[in-house]
């Protein structure tokens, strides 16, 4: 019986978030059509080897005036001579010295001339419409700022999980996130220039993306832009994944609440759903419930075959979700306890 009750507690969490996804895709959001300028800065240390298709991308953009601006955070590679070997007047590149991603944003924002900031990575390719999709959901002026849809690059199975990943983030963002998003992400994001310099500009964060987001929002509204969609890359082995997430995640911690807030408590209660998606389905084999685990696979997998048709991706990967949710559940409880254990002994400031 505890088992089944387990199993349901899944069930409706998964659900509640299914349930709110299928109702979001048969409402409308606001828009606004407009066309604005727009800078699109593109911050670069030792990217020479993707530079120059994300540049190419930025330009490809279905979107009538803009200006691309590359920022060359001191890269000891052909980053700098790869991105101005790209000769389109629209483009302006800086070289300037190491001082990480927000103060690379930073220089890039004292040069732009949009009304519109637009961020995106050295390593992501724009979708033609994302520059449109973001501009136009800046529907009235306390919209201060947008966040896309991030997807990932790759053929590896960690990349295939982030991508099923991101898609997930998709699902929870448009269900629960189109009037208010949690961060806009690096990756593609849009943000009124009046705005970032009410807050002094991106704040200097190991997390710089949630950091400005968080500022931002005592200003007005942050967004989701469906739409708007940016491939990256991410991690291709284990350590890397590792490194990147503990980075985000410890990041993350120091700008919760204190106490039992919401985050906080969302976080906990997210865990320990992670728990059961981690205890559940072993459980079910081993007692030899092979209904109830065809149950779970199969309601699982439609949770994100839906999602795989609207945003697109990969059908084979969302059959394969149950693989993969497994291998996400187990990867982020073993972060957060980690993380947790950081922050109980008041460790978050040491080295990430």
């Amino acid at each position: 019986m505890l088992l089944e009750i387990l199993l349901a507690i899944v069930l409706l969490w998964d659900g509640y978030f299914f349930i709110n996804y299928l109702l979001s895709l048969l409402k409308p959001y606001k828009t606004r059509r407009w066309a604005p300028f727009v800078s699109i800065l593109i911050p670069a240390y030792n990217e020479g080897e993707t530079i120059g298709e994300s540049i190419k991308s930025a330009l490809s953009q279905d979107y009538p005036d803009f200006e691309v601006i590359v920022i060359d955070d001191g890269s000891e590679d052909d980053t700098f001579e790869k991105a101005t070997s790209l000769k389109d007047p629209r483009v302006r590149v800086f070289k300037k010295t190491h001082e990480g991603k927000a103060r690379a944003l930073n220089f890039g924002l004292s040069k732009a001339k949009g009304e519109i900031i637009v961020t995106t990575d050295a390593d992501s390719i724009l979708s033609p419409n994302a520059l449109k999709s973001l501009v136009e959901r800046f529907y009235s002026p306390e919209v201060v700022g947008v966040g896309g849809q991030v997807r990932v690059l790759g053929e590896s199975f960690l990349e295939k999980a982030q991508d099923v990943e991101h898609l997930r983030i998709a699902m929870f963002r448009r269900a629960k996130e189109l009037g208010d998003l949690s961060v806009a992400p690096g990756p593609l994001s849009a943000f009124r220039r009046e705005a970032l310099k009410q807050i002094g500009g991106f704040i200097e964060s190991e997390v710089e993306d949630y950091a400005t987001t968080k500022e931002l929002k005592k200003l007005g509204k942050i967004l989701y832009a469906p739409r708007a969609r940016v491939y990256t890359r991410m991690p291709k082995t284990l350590p890397e994944l590792w490194r990147q997430r503990k980075r985000w995640f410890l990041g993350d911690l120091k700008h919760l609440g204190g106490g039992l807030e919401k985050e906080i408590f969302f976080l906990l209660l997210g865990d320990f759903v992670a728990l059961l998606d981690i205890l559940v389905p072993v459980l079910l084999l081993l007692t030899g419930n092979f209904d109830l685990l065809l149950l779970f696979l199969s309601y699982e997998v439609l949770t994100l075959l839906i999602p795989t048709v609207v945003e697109g991706g990969s059908l084979l990967n969302a059959l394969l979700f149950p693989v993969f949710l497994w291998f996400w559940a187990l990867f982020y409880l073993f972060l957060h306890i980690y993380g947790y254990l950081r922050m109980l002994f008041g460790n978050l400031n040491g080295k990430i």
